[in-house]
């Protein structure tokens, strides 16, 4: 009796998916690429990846402060 368990669909599908379905599965695996070349690139170049890392939290944080002034000097004026 246990051989006869069938737990599930484990092959692939007939028809192959077309239109919408294709591009996503293509869009995916393409994100999916890129994000393993990044993660191995920035594993083989950790003193570059640490400064870029650096300079974009530098400039995250300059940003937020500008748009903290601008939003302040802001307060006062109505439309």
């Amino acid at each position: 009796m246990p051989d006869e368990l069938n737990a599930g669909f484990t092959g692939k599908p007939v028809e192959q998916p077309d239109g919408i379905k294709r591009a996503m599965k293509s869009a995916t695996s393409v994100a999916k690429r890129e994000a393993q070349a990044v993660a191995v690139g920035a594993q083989e170049h950790q003193a570059t990846s640490a400064m870029i890392l650096g300079i974009g939290a530098i400039i995250f944080g300059i940003g937020y402060l500008m748009g903290r002034s601008a939003a302040e000097n802001e307060r006062s004026r109505y439309w």
